[in-house]
């Protein structure tokens, strides 16, 4: 059953071309297409019924499909197959866990860590036991809060390379900065620097095959994450690669928001001005990085580059800056990885939760995990953009507004540009930062990547970043809120019921 709804797909198509074709359009193609259509909804409803999903996401599936069923069908087959990702991706997670146990070792509980109180090792523990990625406390970080600022540093640094540079992103743009980044990929090779670089097939569709080529032949190699052949019966479609990372020669690493793209450096003339924020790494966490790299790259490849060469390089240690945990989290995953932390970073919060995220759709965990927090008396705040880039995720997030504004959560909506910054801080001390947004794709669907930061120098400029950024929002109060005409209301509503699914 597990390419059901490809499968399906394709016979109705079959179908309805075969009788067009001997009859023309009457009431009999429209008679079978319906037909078939009923009878493979039928079946995927079963099926879904027997998934055990969420109560919630099972019943708005089978409402969109009583209500809708043609676009319900089509639907389905672009978001909303599961086909057990647990078994899709179980070599993948077990290749994966035993790697990094081989690699990083037993964490343990050394003095460092102790040190650090028992809220942080809490989450220091959990992170570790799920992600299976030790703490650093040899590692400087630095907060980059533009892409001016990210690639300008990531340029610096390309071009420091020695023996390899190592580059996964979701969106690469042939564009100015693509092309600048590409020209400074091909000169790395022409010096005799590994260049290994991995885009996603969806998030990066519109990329011209002219330049992927120009880097292939140039011996740089490049590969896509999730390649769609076949597409309608491909039961990977819906899983994919939004991490964003780049590492040089193993000592040096970058994760956060941005992609590859001038609209990343505000030259979308949409939305101008746009705010993200990213983190480049030095340091023994690189290696955690690494790792994550070359598995998803031997996933892709089947080719393994474990070695001593890009896990052991020799970096120098640098000291006195608190911890840092680096953490992927995908469908491989046995766990939610990175949710669960979230998680346990709100409800573990004794004086404050903030979070910026650009979108924000959360799950019942999430949520009531923030009203909670709140009604205890914590200073709970959600950084949101004020104008969307996605609108059926944006006005599904409004929907959430009345109940978090009532709990006592202050919402700001950022005025100045589009927001696309992914920040959880917790207490001014621990935070979060890299490419997972609070909604149920980042949580479920998509491979993702953080970095956790304990007491750190850049914990602390997140919290500064953060207030600047409230400074040029405006709070959401909640009588104005509820005064939204009626339409809006409505669209928000329709919104809202896709959020299980988005």
């Amino acid at each position: 059953m597990k390419n059901i709804v490809g499968i399906g797909l394709l016979i109705l198509m079959l179908v309805s071309t075969w009788h067009f074709l001997l009859n023309g359009v009457d009431g009999g193609l429209i008679f079978y297409s319906s037909l078939i259509l009923t009878i493979f909804l039928v079946i995927i409803g079963f099926n879904i019924f027997l998934e055990n999903r969420d109560p919630i996401q099972t019943i708005t599936w089978l409402v969109i499909f009583c209500a809708f069923p043609f676009i319900g069908f089509i639907f389905y087959f672009l978001f909303g197959r599961n086909f057990r990702k647990d078994r899709i991706f179980r070599k993948k997670y077990f290749l994966d866990k035993q790697t990094f146990v081989k690699i990083n070792g037993e964490a343990g509980y050394n003095e460092r860590i102790k040190e650090m109180g028992e809220h942080p090792q809490q989450l220091i523990t959990l992170a570790n036991r799920l992600g299976n990625s030790p703490v650093s406390f040899t590692t400087e970080t630095r907060v980059l809060r533009n892409g001016e600022e990210t690639f300008s540093n990531i340029i610096e640094e390309l071009k420091k390379a020695r023996h390899h540079i190592h580059l996964e992103y979701y969106i690469v743009r042939d564009d100015r900065i693509g092309g600048l980044l590409k020209d400074i990929l091909i000169q790395k090779v022409k010096e005799g620097v590994k260049v290994r670089f991995l885009y996603d097939a969806v998030g990066s569709w519109k990329l011209a095959r002219s330049y992927i080529d120009e880097l292939k032949n140039a011996g740089a190699e490049m590969v896509a994450f999730g390649p769609l052949h076949l597409p309608l019966l491909n039961n990977k479609f819906n899983f994919r690669n939004h991490r964003k990372i780049i590492v040089i020669d193993g000592s040096v690493g970058f994760i956060g928001g941005l992609n590859i793209g001038d609209e990343y450096l505000g030259q979308d003339q949409k939305f101008g001005s746009w705010r993200d924020t990213h983190l480049i790494i030095k340091g023994e966490a690189v290696r955690t990085l690494q790792l994550i790299f070359l598995q998803d790259w031997y996933y892709s490849t089947n080719n393994s580059f474990l070695s001593d060469e890009y896990l052991m390089p020799g970096m120098p240690n640098h000291h006195g800056y608190g911890g840092v945990q680096l953490i992927g989290g995908g469908p491989d995953s046995e766990w939610t990885i990175i949710k669960s932390i979230f998680f346990k970073m709100i409800t573990s919060a004794e004086k404050s939760v903030w979070i910026a995220s650009p979108y924000f759709v959360p799950d019942d965990n999430i949520l009531q995990a923030l009203k909670v927090a709140a009604l205890s008396g914590l200073d709970v705040r959600l950084l949101v953009p004020k104008n969307p880039d996605k609108r059926i995720v944006f006005h599904a997030s409004r929907t959430y507004f009345p109940e978090l504004l009532a709990s006592g959560v202050r919402i700001f909506q950022y005025n100045e540009g589009f927001m696309h910054s992914k920040i959880i801080i917790v207490d001014d001390q621990m935070a979060s930062i890299g490419t997972t947004n609070i909604d149920m794709r980042s949580f479920h669907l998509n491979f993702e990547v953080n970095a956790f930061l304990y007491r750190t120098e850049s914990a602390q400029q997140l919290v500064n970043d953060y207030m600047e950024d409230i400074k040029v929002s405006k709070e959401v109060e909640i009588d104005e809120f509820s005064k939204r005409n009626f339409g809006l209301k409505l669209l928000e509503s329709t919104c809202r019921l896709l959020s299980p699914l988005l």
